[in-house]
């Protein structure tokens, strides 16, 4: 069972962030696509997890992951590929299988493997990514008894080992670079999108200090709501073109498939100030046209920029390593147990349905023998029967079970 669970990753560790982003589907076309993508390639399920330092597809097949599966899988992942863009996802993609996949995933949502290692986010995402993915009917048994027990890991990880203390994030890691620019404390904000990361960093500025927020969301009421919390002001997306009021700092993170901030766009929001500004940009793929920064003067900050200071995090987290790792081998065995005893429920599940069967036969052959009994009697025999078939169907299952536990404990 567990040889059919595998990963295809890409992640900071085997590509450039930057280029994270030709992975990244909007939310609205997630069903559509891989609904397709299922059928065309043999896929009993798929997870579908993007954030700002990785994309990775969740997989329960039996087919091989091999060049030619990946092939297949990128050129019906994305239509609009070209060859090259197949080829660069073919040669980057990390690929892992059974007890591998199961490390690697435990790892990921313990946060040991991400960009900021202590973050607590990724376990939320995860749960996310499997929530939407589940709704949309794409996961099944398979993935759903792995998210299960990853979220349990990833919470025994932040429970019993230090990885999590003095948390760092993406946000906190944005906000120090923010902080050694020394932006005054009246910078006018400009936020764009309203959703979880920029809800978190709005909030961090409060913290500090920072008061003048205008937020912008595709919709107003998300907008209005953030707005609200930070005593901002809140405007409906579409409007952000007609923004007269300067700014001096932006933060950016929607969810859009392309640059929100296109070179237009920032001319009339920079007008005729030519002071020098900051953006911060935490979305995947970026929200800012590059373009601009040939031409403005920005200070940016940019997931890409923030590794540097990652690393650091990650060498004072480095003695919790071996901890968390012990705490993810030991979840792996438990797992596999788990996968096997289910493999012996769903092998079994036909069991009751056999023994209903051979219940109605047994009442046809002795049809006559039954018109003979008073009513008590076969009141009686029913209860017998009843009695009989629950221990039929109940017994052979704790007994594989049994076996199943005496076999884990001898090894």
């Amino acid at each position: 069972m567990l040889s059919k669970f595998k990963i295809i990753a890409f992640t900071h560790k085997n590509i450039d962030i930057k280029d994270i982003g030709k992975l990244h589907i909007d939310e609205t076309q997630v069903k559509e696509r891989f609904d397709s993508l299922k059928s065309n390639l043999n896929i009993d399920e798929l997870l579908y997890l993007s954030t700002c330092n990785r994309v990775e597809f969740m997989l329960s097949t039996i087919e091989a992951i091999d060049s030619s599966f990946l092939k297949k899988f990128f050129t019906a992942f994305d239509p609009a590929w070209n060859t090259n863009d197949i080829s660069w996802a073919v040669d980057n993609a990390k690929v892992f299988v059974g007890d591998e996949a199961l490390h690697h995933e435990f790892s990921v949502a313990s946060s040991i493997d991400s960009l900021v290692v202590g973050e607590r986010e990724i376990i939320t995402q995860v749960r996310n990514a499997y929530d939407k993915c589940d709704a949309h009917g794409l996961t099944g048994d398979m993935i759903r008894l792995v998210i299960k027990k990853t979220i349990e890991v990833a919470k025994d990880v932040y429970t019993h080992t230090n990885i999590a203390k003095n948390p760092v994030s993406v946000v906190s890691l944005a906000y120090r670079k923010l902080r050694d620019l020394n932006v005054k404390q009246d910078a006018r904000f400009l936020i764009i999108g309203s959703g979880v990361t920029n809800s978190t960093m709005a909030k961090y500025l409060t913290k500090h200090q920072f008061s003048n927020f205008t937020v912008f969301n595709r919709t107003l009421a998300n907008a209005q709501k953030l707005a609200e919390e930070i005593k901002g002001k809140a405007f409906p997306l579409s409007e952000l073109k007609d923004f007269k009021e300067g700014f001096d700092v932006i933060v950016t993170c929607t969810g859009s498939s392309e640059s929100v901030i296109t070179p237009e766009l920032y001319k009339n929001l920079v007008g005729n100030d030519r002071s020098k500004k900051v953006v911060i940009d935490l979305a995947i793929p970026n929200d800012l046209d590059a373009e601009i920064l040939n031409n403005y003067d920005v200070n940016l900050i940019a997931i890409s920029n923030l590794q540097e200071v990652a690393k650091e995090n990650l060498l004072s987290r480095e003695q919790e390593m071996g901890a968390c790792k012990a705490i993810i081998e030991k979840s792996i065995d438990e797992l596999k147990q788990i996968l096997k005893t289910r493999k012996v429920e769903l092998a079994m599940s036909e069991v009751p349905k056999k023994v209903k069967e051979i219940r109605v036969i047994a009442n046809e052959v002795f049809a006559k023998d039954l018109e003979n009994l008073d009513v008590h009697s076969k009141e009686v025999l029913d209860k017998i029967l009843a009695y009989m078939e629950k221990k039929y169907i109940s017994v052979p299952m704790k007994m594989a079970k049994d076996i199943l536990i005496e076999d884990a404990k001898s090894k």
